[in-house]
């Protein structure tokens, strides 16, 4: 525990330095007053916390703030905590990976450039930490460079990694890849999936084509269906969850590059507008660098 929370602050650096500074800096021993209000919802939009999200978080406070009496601003900013962690708690529910089954089929989708292989690498380190036997499938089969760059992070993790040639039909490799975890004894299987833009309409078919197939082959199978989004990219990354969430019901989100130049909030937009909670976030380059989310820890770090 100690040592996940420590890689979720460490992350958060950056982020504290821009927009959630300046947030800490105003309610800092500022008086409550028309204008905090105004500069808080600004900042907060800015943070990529989203206008629908920043409207809704500004009118809750307002409304505590005076029914408990709150004068300074530091008050308000205990309950901005509060209500940032309400927001996150809200969405979260147990994945079905806590759950005892003979194989569980985790579908990895997301957009080209957002780290999905590279988190996957990560996801099979981090259950395999977990006492699971885990396979990986390459159903990426759009780039050459994805089935390869999954062949070498398989290597790096020491996973089995079934995949085919380029251009093949990943429905195939998806029950191939069952198959295999079935007869070698793996109990979890995670697949890679094609990450062309979501505006796609042929790759939004496709993944229901895998999901299809999965489903076939395991019962309620896929057991989670994760969105990998690239932090850096803010009310785009809101945008393609929305796209990736009507077509694949996606079950939970994996942020990547929050230790780079992030704003932070759109981790609050992804679990206000649309519900989905966030499982594991990136927090730097090495094959540990992959932190299960905790969303005290996430909104104490936004403010130390």
């Amino acid at each position: 525990m100690f040592r996940r929370s420590r890689a979720i602050s460490e992350s958060l650096t950056k982020t504290r330095r821009g927009f959630f500074g300046q947030i800490a800096g105003l309610l800092g021993a500022n008086q409550v007053t028309d204008e905090l209000w105004e500069e808080l919802e600004e900042l907060l939009i800015l943070a990529d916390v989203g206008v629908n999200t920043t409207v809704k978080l500004v009118e809750q406070l307002q409304e505590r703030v005076a029914q408990e009496h709150i004068r300074q601003a530091d008050g308000v900013k205990a309950l901005l905590k509060e209500e940032l962690l309400a927001i996150l708690n809200e969405a979260s529910h147990s994945p079905a990976t806590e759950g005892k089954r003979m194989l569980t089929v985790l579908l990895i989708v997301g957009a080209n450039g957002s780290g999905k292989t590279t988190t996957i690498g990560k996801l099979a380190h981090y259950f395999q930490n977990q006492g699971r036997k885990v396979m990986l499938a390459a159903a990426d089969t759009f780039r050459a460079a994805a089935i390869d760059q999954l062949k070498i992070w398989g290597q790096r993790v020491d996973t089995d990694v079934i995949a085919h040639v380029p251009g093949a039909d990943p429905g195939a490799v998806v029950y191939d890849a069952i198959r295999a975890s079935q007869s070698r004894g793996a109990d979890m299987l995670i697949v890679d999936t094609a990450g062309r833009l979501h505006t796609k309409y042929n790759l939004m078919q496709e993944l229901k084509k895998v999901r299809g197939v999965a489903a076939k082959q395991v019962h309620r199978a896929p057991h989670e269906t994760w969105l990998v989004l690239d932090a850096t990219t803010g009310q785009n990354a809101l945008s393609q969850a929305r796209h990736f969430k009507e077509t694949v019901e996606v079950t939970g989100v994996l942020l990547t590059k929050l230790d780079g130049t992030a704003k932070g909030g759109i981790v609050f937009a992804i679990a206000s507008d649309l519900g989905l909670p966030i499982r594991f976030i990136g927090t730097g380059e090495r094959v540990n660098d992959l932190a299960e989310f905790d969303a005290k820890v996430f909104v104490e770090g936004l403010f130390e």
